[in-house]
């Protein structure tokens, strides 16, 4: 699994760039607190990158998803919406947010790698 980041604590795994999985962080869950809402994409829309794609809402916050590369929704996690919870007991796997076709896989060499994003928190 190549998982890339996004500076405003996305990640995403393109293994499938047919369908590219993208979530939050452990970072981004920790900083929330407690998360009670999601809003998620519509299945079927193009975003762009840098989009405001879906929000989170926690008991301290809310906070909008970023689109981490242009492309199609493909999938949302039902799942999620029905236990947001999931956002904090498991954000890297099973409290994915949605799944995206990507319009150019180019746009993953401008994320940041696990290295590239660990120093990124450091300097937080």
């Amino acid at each position: 699994m190549t998982v890339h980041y996004t500076a405003e604590h996305e990640w995403i795994d393109a293994t499938n760039p047919q369908a590219a999985v993208v979530g939050i962080t452990v970072h981004a869950q920790d900083a929330l607190g407690d998360v009670v809402f999601v809003e998620l994409p519509e299945v079927g829309r193009t975003y762009t990158q840098g989009e405001v794609a879906g929000v989170v809402e926690s008991v301290k916050a809310a906070a909008d998803i970023y689109m981490p590369v242009t492309g199609e929704v493909t999938e949302v996690n039902a799942t999620l919406r029905d236990d947001p919870s999931l956002a904090n007991s498991d954000p890297m796997a099973g409290g994915w947010f949605f799944k995206v076709k990507l319009a150019d896989a180019g746009q993953l060499g401008a994320l940041m790698d696990s290295t590239a994003y660990d120093t990124l928190l450091k300097g937080l």
